[in-house]
């Protein structure tokens, strides 16, 4: 058979050539309500004038989140994990890492944690929402929660507090007064940690592209932290060991700033009976620092003259979980309040 003959062949004449569809359908297209022109459903933002687009049940399957990292400024939008429906497969698994940008291992330590944590963090709420949607189908129970919700009611670090037989008198910093919560109201008590670490780095110019770190030194500093929410109150109270009056135990105060802090807790404990204690947040933080990373900045010492013709740059990394832990702590109050049950 000639080369032309079996080329022939391959195609008959009979058969009616079939064309297949390239890209997405005149009905798959988005429309957006700013510029109205036609968009991929896939994106949640017009190609052309950066609108949000509408996101539909039909547009929802098609859209994968872009999930980039948020500025420090800027406020995200978090899909928090309550439960999951039923167990989940391998397969299952690496379709949800794959959507949440995650290793497998990761999230499934985050589901056997029995925690509500957050599994992604969304630069809008469009986004947030497609991944709420996505993931709901796949059994799981999930909420999108706002940082200005966590942000917005930070607790207020207290300098002093009374403690008598049926109210607890705070005294925040800065204020002048002091403000009643009642034994009964209160509802939550969130305790943990606040971890700063810094490392201090020296370097010296060995080429005019290359540097040599001459000497480095990490520190660190690990703080208690406290926590305390009552209902009806939107924002709540933080006890540190470096800002509260610890006169309030009396004669079991010593000059142990965290054995006050202790003693303090298990009185708090021990008359706000209907309080839910939750020391969870050192167990998470790991998993945590996913979505919600540590606050790092590094900052420039300058110069510094060693001898005759050496000169070192000196600079320092600090790296800080203050406002993870704010969040975590804003987030157990936020669901606790709105009464959502947790039962996994």
């Amino acid at each position: 058979m000639t080369e032309e003959e079996e080329q022939s062949s391959l195609w008959s004449g009979n058969e009616t050539l079939r064309s297949e569809p390239r890209g997405f359908s005149h009905e798959q297209m988005v429309t957006c309500e700013a510029c109205l022109r036609a968009n991929p459903p896939t994106r949640t933002a017009c190609l052309y004038c950066g609108a949000s687009l509408p996101v539909t049940d039909a547009s929802a399957s098609f859209i994968k989140p872009t999930l980039r990292p948020l500025e420090k400024w800027e406020q995200g939008f978090n899909t928090v994990l309550l439960s999951s429906e039923q167990q989940l497969s391998n397969d299952s698994l690496w379709k949800i890492a794959d959507l949440l940008k995650l290793d497998a291992e990761e999230v499934k330590r985050i589901f056997s944690s029995g925690e509500p944590l957050p599994l992604a963090r969304a630069a809008t709420e469009e986004e947030a929402l497609v991944i709420e949607r996505q993931l709901e189908a796949m059994g799981l129970r999930v909420l999108v929660v706002a940082d200005a919700e966590l942000d917005a009611h930070a607790p207020k670090k207290l300098r002093a507090m009374e403690l008598k037989d049926d109210a607890l008198i705070v005294y925040p910093a800065g204020a002048q007064g002091g403000q009643e919560v009642l034994w009964k109201d209160v509802s939550l008590f969130v305790a943990g940690r606040r971890i700063i670490r810094k490392l201090e780095v020296a370097e010296r110019q060995v080429k005019k592209q290359e540097k040599e770190i001459v000497e480095s030194r990490e520190l660190s500093a690990d703080e208690p932290r406290l926590d305390f929410y009552a209902s009806h109150h939107e924002s709540g109270w933080r006890v540190t060991v470096d800002n509260l009056d610890f006169s309030c135990l009396g004669n079991l105060k010593t000059l142990v700033a965290a054995k006050n802090l202790q003693t303090l807790t298990s009185m708090l404990r021990e008359r706000a009976e209907n309080a839910v204690y939750d020391d969870s947040y050192l167990r998470v933080r790991n998993m945590l620092t996913l979505v919600w990373p540590l606050e790092q900045h590094t900052e420039s010492l300058g110069l510094r003259k060693q001898r005759m013709g050496r000169v070192h740059i000196e600079a320092v990394t600090t790296s800080d979980n203050e406002t993870q832990f704010t969040r975590y702590s804003r987030l157990l109050h936020y669901l606790k309040l709105r009464q959502i049950d947790l039962k996994r």
